[in-house]
């Protein structure tokens, strides 16, 4: 039976003037035996991840798997970051990104020798990746994204980014989809998925994790805590903090 929690919390937005944002969300889940990463964000993110397996007394080293739900950047490349850990990707998934040419704006580099690693374990689709650990499709925003349903006293899902956050959730419609359609059939598997689970926790690749409320509406579980410390004085001791939390 596994326990999840969150190592950090993806944030629902983009830049508008620097290429992007991939604040994504970063799971953690323990069965007494295994320690699971799930998705590992982007680079910025190394502090964050070591702190919070820091918070569980654990260390990169005590990671014993690592799951990706997709190959873009801020859900792959730090998978360099655990040395002893299986790591699972969907073998069609990897295929495509090994497919593309280097310098693609969401598929890292990184993918080739994580490919040509000894630790790499390919699944399917559908697959029980590990105990109490089901895969399933989730198409759209990449060719091959999956999802993660994981048995516990509560259940959870890790849906990363088949629905990225609480307005694609509900609505069907999605922005940086590579086939709109797929996700939005995909977001209605999902809300199936999740409906079967009473209770269950689904973790979107961008938002704070949600239940299905009684009016079979998402409801957010916390607030969403993001921020920017800027300098325009002419001090380093004056500071501007942009609170972007809700």
């Amino acid at each position: 039976m596994w326990t999840v929690k969150t190592l950090q919390l993806g944030y629902p937005g983009k830049t508008t003037h620097h290429g992007g944002l991939g604040w994504s969300t970063i799971g953690l889940a323990r069965d007494g035996q295994r320690v699971v990463v799930l998705d590992t964000g982007g680079f910025p993110a190394r502090r964050n991840i070591l702190a919070g397996l820091a918070a569980e007394g654990l260390g990169v080293e005590d990671v014993t798997d690592l799951l990706l739900t997709h190959l873009h950047h801020d859900h792959c490349i730090n998978w360099t970051l655990f040395p002893r850990a299986t790591i699972y990707a969907e073998t069609q998934e990897l295929d495509w990104a090994l497919s593309l040419p280097p310098g693609h704006l969401s598929v890292p580099e990184a993918v080739h020798p994580m490919a040509a690693c000894a630790r790499l374990r390919r699944f399917a689709a559908g697959d029980s990746v590990l105990p109490g650990i089901h895969s399933f499709p989730t198409p759209g925003h990449t060719p091959h994204h999956v999802a993660f349903a994981l048995d516990g006293a509560t259940a959870t899902i890790f849906a990363s980014d088949c629905a990225k956050n609480r307005v694609e959730l509900t609505t069907g419609e999605t922005d940086m989809t590579l086939d709109a359609a797929q996700s939005a059939a995909s977001i209605a598997r999902l809300k199936a998925e999740w409906a079967a689970r009473p209770g269950c926790v689904l973790m979107p690749g961008h938002d704070v994790p949600m239940v299905l409320g009684a009016d079979g509406m998402a409801q957010p579980m916390g607030h969403l805590a993001a921020g920017i410390d800027a300098w325009f004085g002419a001090t380093l001791a004056e500071k501007t903090r942009f609170d972007l939390g809700r």
